[in-house]
């Protein structure tokens, strides 16, 4: 069984931070079993998402009217265009029923459309708006200016590395 105990120092022997900062210099594991580097990746990248997408959507996204989820329907229906709902849900890493709101929000705002697929009656297809790409166009500099100030602390290199790393858990994650 693994047991931690609080401590108030980092151990960097055992803890994979840099500047003893994080949860898990609080702890020191007594356990061979654990990963701990493993541990801090998995937990850096979530609340790394978490305070990214945080960031974008009060500093960005908001003041447009707009959450993160409503933004990245929008960025795949303008990468894509026309698109099957489900296709949009997948695209977005959002279930259907998710989907359904934020399309609602997105319809009544004038931002996307929704049409029968002619084809089939069950199926759905979404498109932006002309309002709605307007919008996305607007907004993407925006974005873009956001992401490069949070990036500003890493060379290219290290940015390329990391967008590489992260893919590489992406990959592993959808495989399992």
């Amino acid at each position: 069984m693994t047991t931690a105990r609080y401590v108030h120092e980092c151990e960097p022997s055992r803890c994979p931070c840099d500047d003893a900062s994080c949860t898990l210099s609080r702890y020191v594991r007594d356990a061979s079993d654990l990963d701990i580097t493993a541990m801090a990746v998995v937990s850096q990248v979530h609340r790394a998402a978490h305070a990214l997408r945080c960031h974008l959507e009060r500093t960005v996204l908001t003041p447009h009217g707009l959450t993160w989820t409503g933004w990245v329907v929008l960025w795949v229906l303008w990468v894509w265009g026309e698109t099957e709902s489900r296709v949009v849900a997948a695209e977005a890493g959002l279930s259907k029923a998710t989907l359904t709101g934020v399309q609602h929000t997105l319809i009544g705002r004038g931002l996307v459309q929704r049409r029968v697929h002619p084809e089939d009656r069950r199926r759905v297809l979404l498109s932006s708006t002309e309002d709605g790409r307007r919008l996305t166009k607007q907004l993407l500099p925006e974005l873009n200016a956001a992401e490069a100030w949070l990036t500003d602390g890493m060379d290219d290199p290290r940015q390329r590395e990391l967008a590489r790393g992260l893919r590489t858990l992406v990959k592993r994650a959808e495989q399992g």
